[in-house]
C-alpha cells in the first residue's frame, strides 16, 4: 500500500476508536505507532466543514515517560555515529520528504483549511531546513588554535545535548516540526515531538518517512496532549532543550517553566507585523505583495502582514488596495483557484469578528468587511473574507492585539520618521518591510527599526535557513533563534579541550602553585 493510500485511510496513524466513529490519533514511541490508553481527547475537524476528522489522544504520563526512555536510550547510541553517518539519514530524509510533498500538504489542507498552493508552500520552508541539515559536516564544526602556547594548543568541539523536545502550533503542520527535529537529531540528539493537538496528521506522516530514511527506534518520538503534555517536557531531567511556537501567553508560560527546570529554550511567539509604504514605491508591485501578505494562510502566520503605513500620498492607494482584496477569492483548500481558505475554528472566527468590531467601536473605518462571506457548499465553515480597516490609532484594542486572521490595520504618517516611531513603539519584534525605490531610504530604515527581520520590497522576510529566523522584542524568548548557525549552537554545547605535549614531560617532576598562564 502507497503512503498516499495509508493517509488516506489513515491505517497507519490512526484506528478506529469503538466508543466514537471518529479515528483516533496514534501515538509514535520507539519506533512504532502504539494506540494510546488516554481517556481525554481533542476533536480534530475539517476548518472548512466543521466535520469531525479525527480525535488526538491527551497521552498518559506513563506514555510520555516511555517515550522519554525510547529517546534516551537512542540517542546514548546516536550519540556516538560519525557526522557523516548523520548527514546521510538528512539526504535521505530530505528525497522522501520531496518525494512525499504532495501527500503531506494534502493531509495540511484538510486538518488546517489552507490551500493546496500554501500548504506546499508549508512543507517547502520546513524541507529548506531539511536541506540544510545535509551540511551537518560543515555547521558542527568547532575551532582550533595550535601552539596557542608552547606545546600546547586549544581544540573545542559542538557536542549534542542529549533529548530535545518541540512544542509546535497549529498554523504551521509540517514546517515547524521539521525547523527543529531534524536539526536537533542531525547534530547528534534525540528527539520528542509534541505537535498541536488540532493538526497532528502531518507530524505523524513526517514521523512515517523518517523511520522509512532509516532513523533508528527512539530517534524521534511524537507524543500528543495539551497541558498535562507541556508540563510534561518543561520539568522532565532528562529532556535538556525545547522549542516552541506558538501564543504569548503559551511561550512565556513555557519559558518560565523550562528555564526553572535548568533548559535550554526557544520561543517564537506573538507578532504585529507592520510595512512602510513610500510614495515612490512600485506602486502595483506593492499592492498586490501588502494583500498577498496580509491575507495569504487567512492571516494565520505569525510574520503575516498585519499592519500597513502609508506616508504621505501614498495614502491615496487604499481604494485600490481594497478592490485587489476583493478579487482574492475564499473557498475550501482544495477547491482550485482558491486564495483564502478558512480560519482553523469556530472561536478563531469569532475572536476575529470581535476585534473588527472594537475597531469600528474606537473609530477606525471599515474599508472592507469580511467577516460575513459565505461559501456556497461550506456554509458551516470557518470562513473569514479580506477585511481592511483604515485610519487605525496605536491605542486601538484592534492594534494592540494580534488578530491572526485575514485583516489589515491601515495607518497614516506624514514622514518615515514618524513611521518609523510607530513600530519601534511596539512590543512585538518579529518582521517588518519598507517598500520604496530610494536605496538611501532603505538603508536609513534598516539602520534604525528595532525589528529582528527586515524587508526591502519583501512583504515576509523569512530568512532561509543558511540564516536564522531572529525575531525579538516581545516576539521571542530564550537563548538562540530557530535553524541556521544559531539553531545548531542551540542544539549542541561546546567542550574545550586544552593539550600540551612537551618531550620534557616525561622527566619533569617539578610542580607550581602559581597561577598557570600558558606561556
Amino acid at each position: 500500500m502507497t503512503l498516499l493510500a495509508r493517509i488516506v485511510k489513515c491505517e497507519t496513524r490512526l484506528t478506529r476508536s469503538y466508543s466514537n466513529a471518529a479515528p483516533t490519533v496514534k501515538m509514535y514511541i520507539d519506533g512504532q505507532f502504539i494506540e494510546s490508553k488516554a481517556t481525554e481527547f481533542t476533536d480534530v475537524h475539517d476548518p472548512a466543514t466543521n466535520q469531525l476528522l479525527c480525535r488526538t489522544p491527551k497521552c498518559t504520563r506513563n506514555e510520555m515517560e516511555s517515550a522519554v526512555q525510547s529517546a534516551r536510550k537512542a540517542y546514548e547510541s546516536w550519540r556516538h555515529t560519525s557526522v557523516l553517518t548523520r548527514q546521510n539519514l538528512m539526504l535521505r530524509y530530505q528525497a522522501l520528504i520531496r518525494e512525499h510533498s504532495k501527500d503531506i500538504a494534502a493531509n495540511l489542507v484538510k486538518e488546517n483549511g489552507k490551500t493546496m498552493a500554501d500548504a506546499e508552500g508549508d512543507v517547502l520552508r520546513g524541507l529548506q531546513v531539511v536541506d540544510a541539515c545535509t551540511s551537518i559536516p560543515m555547521l558542527q564544526m568547532g575551532e582550533s588554535t595550535a601552539n596557542i602556547a608552547t606545546d600546547m594548543d586549544i581544540i573545542s568541539y559542538k557536542v549534542p545535548l542529549g533529548i530535545t523536545a518541540s512544542i509546535c502550533p497549529f498554523n504551521f503542520p509540517a514546517m515547524i516540526p521539521l525547523w527543529s527535529f531534524p536539526i536537533s537529531v542531525a547534530c547528534g540528539n534525540a528527539a520528542i515531538l509534541k505537535p498541536s493537538e488540532r493538526v497532528p496528521g502531518a507530524s505523524m506522516i513526517l514521523a512515517e518517512l523518517f523511520t522509512k530514511a532509516g532513523a533508528p527506534a527512539g530517534l524521534l518520538n511524537v507524543i500528543h496532549g495539551q497541558h498535562a503534555a507541556v508540563d510534561f517536557i518543561c520539568e522532565h531531567p532528562d529532556i535538556k532543550a525545547v522549542s516552541f511556537v506558538g501564543s504569548d501567553q503559551a511561550g512565556k508560560y513555557i519559558y518560565k517553566q523550562s528555564s526553572a527546570h535548568g533548559k535550554r529554550v526557544q520561543c517564537n511567539m506573538g507578532a504585529k507585523n507592520h510595512c512602510v509604504v513610500l510614495p515612490d514605491a512600485n506602486k502595483n508591485k506593492t499592492l498586490s505583495q501588502i494583500a498577498g501578505a496580509a491575507f495569504g494562510a487567512a492571516g494565520q502566520r505569525c510574520m503575516a502582514l498585519s499592519v500597513a503605513i502609508f506616508v504621505g500620498k501614498s495614502k491615496e492607494w487604499i481604494p485600490e488596495l481594497v478592490e485587489a482584496a476583493k478579487k482574492l477569492k475564499v473557498n475550501a483548500g482544495h477547491v482550485p483557484g482558491t486564495d483564502l481558505g478558512p480560519v482553523i475554528s469556530p472561536q478563531a472566527k469569532q475572536r476575529i469578528r470581535e476585534l473588527v468590531e472594537s475597531g469600528v467601536k474606537d473609530g477606525a473605518k471599515l474599508d472592507l468587511d469580511g467577516r460575513d462571506i459565505v461559501v456556497p457548499g461550506y456554509e458551516n465553515g470557518n470562513f473569514v473574507g479580506p477585511t481592511v480597516l483604515t485610519d487605525v490609532k496605536p491605542t486601538m484594542k484592534c492594534y494592540t492585539e494580534e488578530i491572526f486572521g485575514p485583516v489589515l490595520s491601515c495607518m497614516f504618517a506624514d514622514t518615515t520618521d514618524e513611521a518609523i516611531d510607530i513600530i519601534n513603539k511596539n512590543p512585538y519584534g518579529n518582521g517588518t518591510a519598507i517598500f520604496t525605490t530610494n536605496g538611501a531610504t532603505a538603508r536609513a530604515f534598516v539602520n534604525r527599526i528595532e525589528a529582528g527581520q527586515v524587508g526591502i520590497n519583501v512583504p515576509i522576510p523569512v530568512p532561509l535557513p543558511m540564516f536564522s529566523f531572529t525575531g525579538n522584542k516581545g516576539s521571542f524568548l530564550g537563548d538562540m533563534h530557530f535553524y541556521g548557525k544559531y539553531g545548531v549552537n542551540f542544539h549542541t554545547q561546546t567542550k574545550t579541550i586544552t593539550q600540551l605535549w612537551r618531550s620534557s614531560d616525561a622527566t619533569d617532576i617539578a610542580s607550581s602553585t602559581a597561577m598557570p598562564t600558558m606561556q
